[in-house]
């Protein structure tokens, strides 16, 4: 299997070889840890816009999760890539006013600590507007700006409790409910986040000005929800979803419900229950089910080539670790290769924006903690070296130790 390999681009232009990035020019200042911040400025990166993450000396929790490879972890390399990386210590006297100095540059400023972090170290939305005065903030937190649960830690699990999701798995299949193992929160606040900055850059292109945009992991679950209506309404959920169905050649799943499926084999002249038009229902249900049952119980091709006839939708439940590795992985292009900043390359997800005379993608490995320090001073602020050397000194800046293989 060949997959799609990592090539250098430029990130602050956001271009490669006269091939333009929709966002290309668009500068975002990165105040997020974890995933909802990182994968929304991820994205916003993919599209060419050149992302500086503000990364604290301690460094961004997932540095801790997943294979690490030249101190790089795989969630951290997944959700950063294409970024650079500026170390700033926001407790350090003079952090604060260097954070605002590079505001005045962005267009874009994205964060997600917990709200009130930020106002506490000078920099809320009031200081921002003094930097740059139509600057966009786009403020990411579990319950909310204002809320009078805004105080509290919020986890994407967090948010699958509070927004009903485990309560409704627990509900429909039993037992204490579990957690998905997917952050479903983390992501749909992500995604919301950039239809929102893109709609407030829209709006300030027409001379709306700049925004706060707050953003509340809870409201992106819930509106996202497709069951939601059923507590609207205050009627019982009925389960859409699929049937999974144990076969001879493993799990397979098909949309709809029983009686769904049922009517479209049927229909299709793929199955029959062989009842008159007087059995009752109670036979119906019974000799139906079998027959289902029996179907399934068939070979491969046999069984396909009924779904297919019929138009059922169906899918292979496949082991995530061979996810990647489909004919159809390689033709949508599902993952990428970057630099894994140990001599080597490692495969990240790609992102699915498919344009047909524009460019989007990973431009570039995920960066080490501090490793663009000087280029983005310079860029940003045209430095010649005085003041890094200063903020350096003064605790403000810090770096890793380089690790890249020579």
């Amino acid at each position: 299997m060949t997959h799609r390999r990592f090539r250098p681009r430029d990130l602050a232009s956001g271009s490669i070889a006269g091939v333009t990035f929709p966002l290309s020019g668009l500068r975002v200042l990165d105040l997020t840890r974890v995933v909802a911040g990182p994968f929304s400025t991820r994205m916003l990166a993919d599209l060419g816009a050149d992302v500086v993450k503000v990364e604290p000396p301690d460094g961004d929790l997932s540095r801790l999760w997943g294979q690490r490879r030249g101190a790089q972890s795989g969630f951290y390399a997944q959700q950063n890539a294409g970024k650079r990386n500026i170390s700033i210590d926001l407790k350090a006297p003079g952090a604060g006013d260097l954070v605002l100095e590079l505001a005045a540059e962005a267009d874009v400023v994205v964060e997600n600590y917990r709200p009130g972090v930020l106002d506490r170290l000078g920099l809320t939305y009031e200081a921002f507007r003094g930097a740059r005065d139509d600057i966009i903030l786009c403020s990411i937190s579990g319950f909310g700006r204002g809320s009078s649960w805004e105080g509290r830690a919020a986890f994407a699990p967090i948010l699958h409790a509070e927004g009903g999701l485990i309560g409704r798995q627990l509900r429909h299949d039993g037992g204490d409910g579990t957690d998905p193992m997917l952050s479903i929160a983390d992501t749909n606040a992500a995604l919301h986040a950039t239809i929102a900055i893109l709609a407030a850059l829209r709006l300030r292109d027409a001379g709306g000005g700049g925004q706060h945009i707050d953003i509340a992991m809870l409201n992106t679950m819930t509106v996202t929800d497709d069951y939601a209506h059923h507590a609207l309404d205050g009627e019982p959920i009925v389960r859409l979803g699929g049937i999974t169905w144990r076969t001879p050649f493993g799990h397979l799943l098909t949309s709809g419900n029983n009686r769904a499926l049922w009517w479209q084999l049927s229909t299709a002249g793929v199955i029959d229950d062989g009842l008159g038009a007087d059995a009752s229902l109670e036979d119906k249900i019974r000799v139906r089910a079998e027959r289902l049952e029996a179907f399934f119980d068939r070979d491969r091709d046999a069984v396909i080539a009924d779904l297919d006839a019929a138009n059922v939708a169906w899918g292979d439940v496949r082991d995530p670790m061979e996810v990647f590795d489909t004919a159809v992985a390689a033709e949508r292009r599902l993952s990428t290769e970057i630099d894994d900043r140990a001599g080597g390359t490692r495969r990240v997800v790609e992102s699915p924006y498919h344009f047909s005379s524009a460019e989007a993608g990973v431009r570039g490995p995920a960066p080490h903690r501090g490793e663009h320090n000087a280029e983005v001073l310079a860029d940003w602020l045209g430095d010649d070296g005085v003041r890094l050397e200063d903020l350096a000194a003064s605790g403000v800046l810090d770096a890793d130790e380089p690790v890249d293989a020579s």
